[in-house]
C-alpha cells in the first residue's frame, strides 16, 4: 500500500472522525497526548510553521493560537474541507492545502519548524516523509512529531484487566513485524454506544516500525535528536477521565523533537 491508497482510507474516515473528535470523544488526544506535546514544544510565537497531516485542524489551530504563522497539509480532501470551514468561522490566518507528506508543495528551507501530530505513522513511505520534512525546514529549524509508541502499540496487543476492570498490564507481541497496510477497525472508546451503533467504524491501515527504525531514519536523514517524551496521565487526570487509566501502565504515545543542523 502506498500513500495514495492509505489516503483514501483517511478520506473515508474524515467525516465521522471530525464529528466524534469535535464532540469531545477523542479523550486520549484532548486530555493526554496534545497537552503533553505542547508542554515540550519550544516557543513558536512569530515563527513560520508547517503542520503535516493536519486532519481537521485541531492542533494546527492551537499552534496558531500560540502565535505561529501556520501552513497545514493533509492528504484527505474532506479533512481539509472541514479545517477550512472552521477557519472561515474562527479566522486564525491558517493556510490549508490538500497534499501528501511524501511530496510537500513548498520550497526548500521554507519553515522555522514543522509538526506532525499522529500522522507520520500513517504514511507507508516513512523515510520519504521524514526527508521531505527535513527539506522544507530552514537550517536550525525543528520537527516535532507524535506517534503511537512502537514498543507498546504492537501488532499483537491486549489489555489485561483485574476484577474491577482496571488495566494492570499490557500484553504485547510481534514487535519486529512491520505491518504494511493491515486495516484495523474501531471508533473512539469514549463515544456512547448509541453513536457507535449508528456510525461506521474507522478503517485505518497500519504501518508499524520499531523504535530503532524510527530513530535511525531520523539520524540517517540528517536530523539531530533533541527531545524525547512519553506522555503519562497523572492521578488528577484519571479522576477527570477514568478511561485513561490504562495509559498509566505503559506509554501509548511517543514524542520526538529533532533539529536540522
Amino acid at each position: 500500500m502506498n500513500h495514495t491508497e492509505a489516503g483514501k482510507y483517511w478520506n473515508n474516515n474524515a467525516e465521522t472522525w471530525t464529528f466524534l473528535a469535535r464532540s469531545g470523544f477523542d479523550i486520549y488526544r484532548d486530555h493526554l497526548n496534545t497537552p503533553a506535546f505542547f508542554s515540550v514544544l519550544p516557543d513558536v510565537k512569530n515563527l513560520y510553521g508547517l503542520d503535516i497531516g493536519c486532519g481537521e485542524g485541531y492542533n494546527t489551530r492551537l499552534l496558531a493560537k500560540c502565535g505561529a504563522k501556520m501552513e497545514a497539509i493533509d492528504i484527505s480532501e474532506i479533512f481539509i474541507q472541514k479545517a477550512m470551514e472552521e477557519e472561515k468561522i474562527n479566522f486564525l490566518g491558517i493556510n490549508y492545502k490538500v497534499a501528501s507528506a511524501v511530496d510537500l508543495p513548498f520550497e526548500n528551507a521554507s519553515f522555522d519548524f514543522a509538526t506532525a501530530f499522529m500522522s507520520l505513522q500513517d504514511v507507508p513511505e516513512t523515510e520519504q516523509a521524514i526527508k521531505e520534512a527535513f527539506r522544507v525546514l530552514k537550517p536550525k529549524g525543528f520537527l516535532q512529531f507524535s506517534i503511537t509508541h512502537p514498543c507498546f502499540m504492537t501488532p499483537h496487543r491486549k489489555n489485561l484487566r483485574d476484577a474491577n476492570g482496571r488495566t494492570y498490564a499490557i500484553e504485547v507481541g510481534q514487535y519486529f513485524k512491520n505491518l504494511d497496510g493491515q486495516v484495523e477497525e474501531w471508533l473512539f472508546t469514549a463515544a456512547p454506544l448509541s453513536l457507535k451503533l449508528s456510525l461506521s467504524k474507522f478503517k485505518i491501515p497500519l504501518f508499524t516500525r520499531t523504535l530503532s527504525q524510527w530513530f535511525n531514519i531520523l539520524i540517517e536523514t540528517g536530523f539531530i535528536i533533541e527531545k524525547v517524551n512519553e506522555p503519562y496521565p497523572d492521578d488528577e487526570i484519571i479522576k477527570k477521565e477514568p478511561k485513561l487509566q490504562d495509559a498509566q501502565q505503559v506509554a501509548y504515545f511517543l514524542h520526538i523533537r529533532c533539529r536540522k543542523p
